[in-house]
């Protein structure tokens, strides 16, 4: 059964009190009898802090906002898997649309950072999406399935099974419009069935498509309540303790029913 998670993608946020005691207060408030996978993205200067915090829980995870192409060398600025597999780190989010729109990283790009976090034992969250003029001009099935293909449909089997998809509509991220459940549950089944194509059935089934754009604990059961929908990749909403609790508990709810 492939897994549920809800993940917290901090993004630019958050001094490191704030950090710390965000940290902190999620993982008082996660039962280790939970169900749900939960994963807290901070930027990568709280990121060792934060991982030997909650190390003890073993419901929580931590992944990186970001790695780097290039293995090592004089990149200034850079993080390389390596580093973030030496501190306890164990997934890293890939493609996230701001990463594409303003650092204009490419699918050719993104699929060469999916291989060297495999070859680092990390577990990738591999983002896609449309913008809004992409889908209102009916493109969004095709630009979905070339940014699936090119940066993922390099794996072999096995290497697929451990990735995580999320589905983060560009429209739909920090603007307070979430995609509607019928929208989500259409692209995530296109998803599944793409990569049904490509691997076969019992690897679409193992693996968990997120949604991601907006997230809140209004909006979380309709769209936690659709078949194909795993889980979410929560933005703001994450930076709230309680109000993450909550999109946690929907899913912990959806699992029990």
């Amino acid at each position: 059964m492939r897994k549920k998670i809800v993940a917290g993608n901090w993004k630019m946020n958050l001094n490191y009190d704030e950090a710390i005691l965000l940290a902190d207060s999620v993982s008082n408030l996660v039962k280790e009898n939970q169900k749900t996978n939960v994963i807290l993205a901070p930027p990568s200067v709280y990121l060792n802090e934060i991982a030997i915090l909650i190390r003890d829980n073993p419901m929580i995870s931590v992944a990186a906002q970001n790695c780097s192409d290039k293995i090592s060398g004089a990149f200034t600025g850079e993080i390389s898997a390596a580093m973030l597999s030496s501190i306890d780190v164990s997934h890293v989010i890939i493609g996230h649309s701001e990463r594409r729109k303003y650092f204009n990283e490419s699918n050719s790009l993104l699929a060469e950072k999916i291989r060297v976090v495999l070859e680092n034992n990390l577990l990738p969250i591999y983002c896609c999406g449309e913008t809004i003029e992409e889908r209102n001009s009916k493109k969004h099935f095709e630009i979905i399935a070339e940014q699936i293909k090119t940066g993922l449909f390099h794996l072999d089997d096995s290497k697929m099974k451990t990735c995580t998809i999320a589905y983060e509509p560009v429209w739909a991220i920090g603007t307070g419009v979430n995609a509607t459940a019928e929208q989500a549950q259409e692209m995530h089944l296109y998803i599944r069935n793409l990569i049904k194509e490509k691997y076969g059935a019992e690897t679409a089934k193992e693996i968990s498509i997120l949604y991601g754009g907006s997230v809140t604990s209004q909006n979380a059961s309709e769209l936690f309540s659709c078949p194909d929908v795993d889980g979410g990749l929560v933005g703001g909403a994450s930076l709230k303790a309680e109000e993450f609790f909550s999109i946690i508990q929907t899913m912990e709810k959806r699992i029990s029913s």
